[in-house]
C-alpha cells in the first residue's frame, strides 16, 4: 500500500543498524535505570525509617 515496505521489513532494517548489545550492560534504557535505581533507594530508606520510628516508641 501506497508503495511503502511492509512495517516488518522497516523494523529489519533498523535493527540491523544497530550496533550489537554490549556484554553486562543491563538497562539500555536510561530512565528505566532511574526508576529502578529510585525503588530501591526508597526501600532502603523506608526500612531505614520504620526501624528508627520503632526504636523510637520503643517497640523494637
Amino acid at each position: 500500500m501506497f508503495h511503502r515496505k511492509p512495517i516488518e521489513e522497516r523494523i529489519a532494517e533498523r535493527q540491523a543498524l544497530r550496533p550489537s548489545l554490549t556484554e553486562g550492560k543491563h538497562f539500555e534504557h536510561g530512565p528505566a535505570k532511574f526508576v529502578f535505581i529510585f525503588v530501591i533507594v526508597f526501600v532502603v530508606i523506608g526500612h531505614i525509617a520504620g526501624l528508627l520510628l520503632l526504636i523510637a516508641m520503643g517497640l523494637h
